[in-house]
């Protein structure tokens, strides 16, 4: 009935072929199906610039672990895979891919640029969808999508001119983070913080009318050219009677005012600041509050512009050092301090981004976040770890309003049309014919485009149809998890979360699982800077697939970061090598037989103790990933299969299946229970490994048509059996105790020894009498003795104390006497050579002065050694010479 495996498990043979086979039988595929209840995940896109990293091996893991699981227990499970367009990044590449072939981006034109950047993700895109085949990923590629396909970009559209109609997007100058390199803004999001050592530059500013000045530190000495005031705070009293006098700009010799402002730390510094309006988020707020100018001085690609007076075109950098020579020439420049403080880059290019005053299009936050913040105090959503909320609240607090405008080509371009004679501005999906003002007929498209996540921030509904009522997303809609790192919850989760609110009235997913890095053996973070990354696909191509998939989730814990060792894919893969070796093991026993369900009766302690730790594991399996504690799951299941069924059971199994003959019965029984406990742990291992176990599974049960659409296994309180699991705990605690002694003693294999057992219960003695053969066999015994007292039993016999029995062997059994005391006698001469040799050299007065240090301390280490092992030798000849 069964079908033989191969002698070694070999990846390379398997694996494309089963993935394959699971595509074409569309088993990853989901339709509407009322009948069946949902299961939604919608994959974070990758970015059609990436190639497989170990932290997507990680997140697509743990998404197919999950989606695995729920297909098994039934439910209509759906994962949504899908490619970001990763607007700025995918920009650069194809701009870097034209320069070299020499060709300028500008000189292109926008809508040329724009076909050759669709025909670099037709070329390109697919790559990373082609690697996480190679991780056997089960989501239904037959509705992949990508953030600018027609359906995403129809709800882009939808959800802009429906947040501009209600008043909660906007067109303004404000601050915002500005790329040089890259000539775009950026959302807070998108700027990483990074600490830099640097300089405070104290500089005089002279006040009007006196021979005195005001001392101010600063940063960014080149933002002077753009300074309108110095701000003090309203009760510093040593500015008081400054308060509205003028101080003159250093370099720029034009004056400025004092104003006074609560935004001021009078206890920081000399309590006196510098407001440069255009160029300092919160300057900008206190030159509202004061009616201040706001002057920029710097172009876009970080020179100073024409505000700059002489120092026009110059690099900020390059401005800055002059500027910083000539104070000091003018005894302008009081100190310099160095200074380490916290500078904020672009997470893409490492730039070090400038505060400017920019035209820009921006989203009102403050009653968007609103449904979000209350979705965590309601227990809408959750985060898992829990520790997350605080993060996800406090930026939604604290959030300001996100720019969502950009500088660039690729993306979903705004739909907002100014007319060309008037400049009244149309927000509208079709460009319109005539001016709604005026009546021209010239209207000219706005020529940003959208920040990435804000088409993102719609992906679990804009994938489902939105904004049409589909049944997909009745059905599908809200998604269930979303798995993703904790390096995006604020670029990505909260954007998500308060889009759904505003767009569907609903959290578009009821749990958060937050993974962490995989960083390299010694703690690092993967990059490219430091080489260490390493490539999950050269580690599948050595170890194969399933011993990726599990290395990532053995001890992995939500949220915590994990390091990433070669010998730790070793162990991952000689666990396949024991499951497959066990699974042959077993195939072989079975091939030929008619293997049929046997009575309760004939069920032995042993069957039952092995069924009922198997049905313990689905329990504990099944509360943990519904958890979603994957690391704690996989563990125990590990545990289970390596120790207990195949370490323990199947050797214990091995003498009824080895004597089929005199026991046709008993054979059958461990042959059936050997089945089904396989059968249960493939399908627990299956969503971690889901090659290995596919296959034993194919030839363990062939009739069934797929391991992954097989049902996941339920708890049975009916195959609880705690008396059979009770007497294999003490037949273990009898089997190593002997084995440990034996070990101490030295004791050959081929030695023998009758085993005692004293014990007074009558049904554990019983149960332990039925496990007789198996103790003969693993403990190398010649017979195995129950009894309720110690008659018959020698005083000389090694006891070995176990919970409700104590076991004695008989030491003329374990020991050949004469043998021993010869043996010894040997090992008592060779000792006192050592000695000898030892003290020889420590007591030669050149070898202790002339030899290395470490070289003398290892003798006398040696000689230390040599002693102790002695007087353990003489100790036990006495012992053995009394008994002769």
């Amino acid at each position: 009935m069964s079908q033989n495996l191969e002698t070694t498990y070999n990846p390379k043979a398997i694996e494309d072929k089963l993935y394959s086979k699971w595509c074409e039988k569309k088993y990853f595929h989901a339709e509407v199906d009322r009948s069946k209840k949902p299961f939604t995940i919608v994959m974070p896109p990758p970015n059609i610039t990436g190639k497989l990293h170990m932290g997507h091996a990680l997140d697509n893991t743990m998404q197919d672990i999950l989606i695995r699981y729920k297909r098994m227990q039934g439910y209509n499970a759906l994962w949504v895979p899908g490619t970001d367009h990763a607007a700025i990044s995918t920009e650069v590449k194809v701009t870097n891919q034209l320069k070299e072939e020499g060709i300028d981006k500008k000189e292109m034109g926008r809508e040329k640029f724009l076909e050759r950047t669709w025909q670099w993700k037709e070329e390109y895109g697919g790559t990373i969808k082609e690697q996480l085949k190679k991780l056997g990923v089960s989501c239904d590629w037959d509705r992949e999508r990508f953030t600018m396909d027609e359906g995403c970009s129809k709800a882009v559209e939808e959800v802009f001119i429906n947040l501009y109609k209600k008043g909660y997007i906007y067109k303004g100058s404000r601050i915002i983070n500005w790329c040089p390199v890259c000539k775009t803004s950026l959302s807070d999001a998108e700027v990483e913080h990074e600490e830099q050592d640097g300089h405070f530059w104290h500089i005089k500013y002279p006040i009007v009318g006196s021979d005195d000045y005001l001392e101010i530190a600063t940063t960014r000495p080149e933002t002077m050219l753009g300074d309108t005031a110095i701000a003090v705070h309203p009760d510093d009293e040593r500015y008081k009677e400054l308060v509205g006098k003028n101080v003159i700009l250093p370099l720029v010799n034009k004056e400025i005012p004092i104003v006074a402002d609560y935004y001021v730390d009078k206890e920081f510094g000399t309590g006196a600041v510098k407001i440069t309006p255009a160029h300092d988020p919160n300057d900008f707020e206190v030159g509202k509050r004061h009616n201040l100018p706001e002057i920029n001085i710097m172009n876009d690609d970080g020179t100073i512009n024409e505000n700059g007076g002489k120092y026009a075109g110059m690099d900020r950098y390059e401005a800055r050092k002059v500027m910083v020579k000539e104070l000091e020439e003018q005894g302008l420049l009081v100190k310099v301090v160095p200074h380490s403080h916290n500078v904020g880059t672009h997470d893409r290019c490492h730039t070090t981004v400038e505060p400017l005053i920019k035209q820009q299009w921006f989203v009102k936050m403050d009653e968007l976040a609103k449904p979000a913040i209350e979705a965590i105090k309601n227990g809408d959503l959750k985060f898992v770890p829990e520790r997350f909320d605080k993060i996800y609240l406090h930026w939604l607090e604290n959030i300001r309003d996100w720019c969502i405008s950009r500088q660039i080509w690729w993306g979903h371009r705004i739909p907002a049309y100014y007319c060309d004679e008037c400049g009244e501005m149309v927000v509208a999906k079709e460009k319109p014919s005539v001016c709604p003002k005026c009546g021209c007929t010239h209207m000219t498209q706005d020529e940003d485009t959208l920040d990435t996540w804000f088409s993102s921030a719609l992906w679990p509904f804009s994938t489902l149809g939105w904004p049409e009522q589909t049944e997909d997303l009745d059905y599908f809609y809200p998604t269930d998890v979303l798995v993703t790192g904790y390096d995006i919850i604020f670029f990505w989760v909260i954007r998500m979360v308060f889009s759904g609110y505003a767009h569907t009235g609903k959290s578009p997913f009821h749990t958060v699982l937050i993974h962490g890095l995989v960083r390299d053996s010694q703690g690092r973070k993967m990059s490219k800077s430091l080489g260490n990354g390493i490539d999950p696909l050269d580690i599948i191509d050595q170890y194969g697939t399933d011993a990726l998939r599990m290395t990532l989730i053995t001890g992995n814990a939500p949220g915590n970061d994990m390091r990433f060792y070669n010998e730790r894919v070793e162990a991952s893969r000689n666990f396949a090598n024991k499951v497959w070796n066990a699974s042959r093991f077993i195939l072989m026993n079975m091939d030929g037989k008619n293997v049929t369900k046997p009575e309760a009766s004939e069920l032995m302690p042993a069957d039952q103790w092995i069924l009922s730790a198997c049905n313990t594991l689905v329990k504990d399996v099944t509360e943990n990933l519904d958890k979603f504690e994957l690391g704690i799951a996989l563990s125990k299941v590990y545990d289970f299969v390596w120790d207990e069924f195949c370490d323990w059971y199947i050797e214990i199994a091995k003498y009824r299946m080895y004597h089929a003959e005199e026991d046709p019965k008993g054979a059958n029984a461990a042959l059936w229970t050997l089945r089904e406990v396989l059968k249960t742990s493939l399908k627990l291992l299956h969503p971690y490994i889901p090659f290995v176990t596919e296959e034993i599974y194919s030839k363990l049960v062939p009739e069934e048509e797929s391991l992954m659409m097989s049902a996941w296994p339920v708890y049975d309180e009916a195959a609880s059996f705690p008396e059979a699991e009770d007497v294999l705990n003490h037949y273990k605690e009898i089997v190593r105790g002997v084995r440990n002694v034996r070990a101490e003693m030295n004791v050959p294999n081929s030695r023998k020894a009758t085993i005692y057992v004293v014990c007074e219960n009558a049904k554990l003695s019983q149960g332990l009498m039925s496990l007789k053969d198996s103790v003969k066999l693993m403990a190398a015994a010649n017979d195995f003795v129950i009894q309720t007292d110690k008659t018959g039993i020698a005083d000389d016999a090694v006891s070995i104390v176990v919970p409700d029995a104590t076991v004695y062997l008989p030491m003329e059994e374990l020991i050949d006497f004469a043998q021993e005391i010869e043996r010894l006698a040997k090992e008592e001469t060779r000792l006192q050579k050592e000695i000898a040799r030892a003290n020889g050299m420590l007591n030669n007065e050149k070898f202790v002065s002339k030899a290395p240090e470490a070289k003398v301390q290892e003798e006398r280490e040696k000689l230390e050694k040599y002693q102790q092992m002695l007087a353990q030798v003489q100790e036990r000849l006495a012992g053995l010479k009394e008994k002769m």
